[in-house]
């Protein structure tokens, strides 16, 4: 197996536990209550100013310039992509971006952005992109299954979310990012394989936190 298809493996679980959290199952069926969106949202857009911070992290760290430019690229596709997406639905939701900074982050939040951070502080690219993959691959699992639901992606509140993680330019996204990390792991040791399954299931186990917090929104 790719190192990726080992991650998969041993975060498969952790990802089958979110893909019937309630909170998934609710945007699938269009039955999650607006104002439990409404939070997640915030405390989503606040994750990803962070998660930003991270790819930043890797144009730091990197050593060849192409490799700086596929973080760099990837950074700008939170910033200038994802983000797009959480100001649409503020939009709708007449939450003006000034208010998202005005809110504090949940415990859970915080705790996931400094694990990554710290991650990536310490690691070098393969243990950036190790901690970064866990919310991207997910998410584009998650939406690709929602999106299969009947009328899911053409539900009048919930089917643009579901739509951008399912759609073509985020796929892609995400298909790169998970082969940079074959790219980057194809020599690791068997030692240095189970630091990045460590990382990666950690993630995918904040995640899964990620989601229950938003379902009982947890301060």
């Amino acid at each position: 197996m790719t190192v990726t298809q080992r991650l998969y493996q041993a975060a498969r679980p952790v990802w089958e536990a979110c893909h019937a959290h309630p909170f998934v199952r609710g945007i699938g069926d269009g039955t999650l209550p607006l104002e439990q969106f409404r939070w997640f949202l915030l405390q989503d857009y606040r994750y990803l100013f962070d998660y930003a911070r991270v790819f930043a992290y890797g144009v730091i760290k990197a050593r060849d310039p192409e490799l700086m430019r596929i973080f760099s690229v990837n950074l700008d596709a939170i910033l200038g992509g994802e983000m797009r997406l959480h100001r649409a639905y503020m939009a709708r939701l007449g939450i003006p971006e000034a208010q998202v900074f005005a809110v504090q982050p949940a415990l859970a939040n915080l705790s996931y952005t400094h694990y990554m951070l710290a991650v990536a502080a310490a690691g070098g690219p393969a243990e950036i992109v190790a901690s970064l993959l866990a919310c991207s691959w997910s998410y584009a699992e998650i939406g690709q299954r929602l999106a299969d639901l009947p009328g899911a992606a053409e539900h009048p509140f919930y089917g643009e979310w579901i739509q951008g993680y399912a759609g073509a330019d985020y796929q892609k996204t995400n298909a790169a990012l998970v082969a940079l990390m074959d790219t980057l792991a194809q020599d690791c040791s068997e030692a240095d394989y189970q630091r990045l399954e460590e990382i990666f299931v950690s993630c995918s186990r904040y995640e899964l936190g990620f989601w229950d917090m938003a379902w009982k929104r947890e301060p």
